[in-house]
């Protein structure tokens, strides 16, 4: 367990707590889908939900060995590619419209790059 006056622990609760205040401002309709991303020390994942239903529409994930991702890469440029592959994803699926859940990371770096690929790729959000 942690100990609740370590730095890692307190940026965690206010990742945690900036999460829980835009998750709650936020909620995915079938229309209009939430698009949440995951960001980890060496990887980045995301989903489009819809939260009306409580389904995960696409997902996608650079762990996943089929992406053809270049892992030699730096993790910015695989970040924005992902986000491409999700957008060409979603627009297959028929979503053209989102609305962007950064789950409490900030918005830059890794976020920010797998937003702009989702934005290239055609979604609007």
């Amino acid at each position: 367990m942690r100990k609740k006056s370590s730095k890692t622990y307190q940026k965690y609760s206010a990742r945690m707590r900036r999460a829980a205040h835009i998750k709650n401002s936020m909620r995915g309709t079938k229309e209009v889908p939430r698009l949440s991303v995951f960001r980890s020390l060496k990887n980045i994942s995301g989903q489009i939900i819809d939260d009306t239903a409580g389904v995960t529409l696409v997902s996608i994930s650079t762990l996943q060995k089929d992406l053809g991702i270049d892992r030699s890469k730096k993790k910015t440029e695989q970040s924005f590619e992902a986000g491409q592959k999700l957008g060409e994803k979603a627009l297959a699926a028929g979503i053209k419209k989102v609305c962007f859940d950064r789950a409490g990371f900030l918005y830059h770096g890794r976020i920010k790059a797998f937003a702009d690929g989702a934005r290239k790729a055609g979604l609007e959000f």
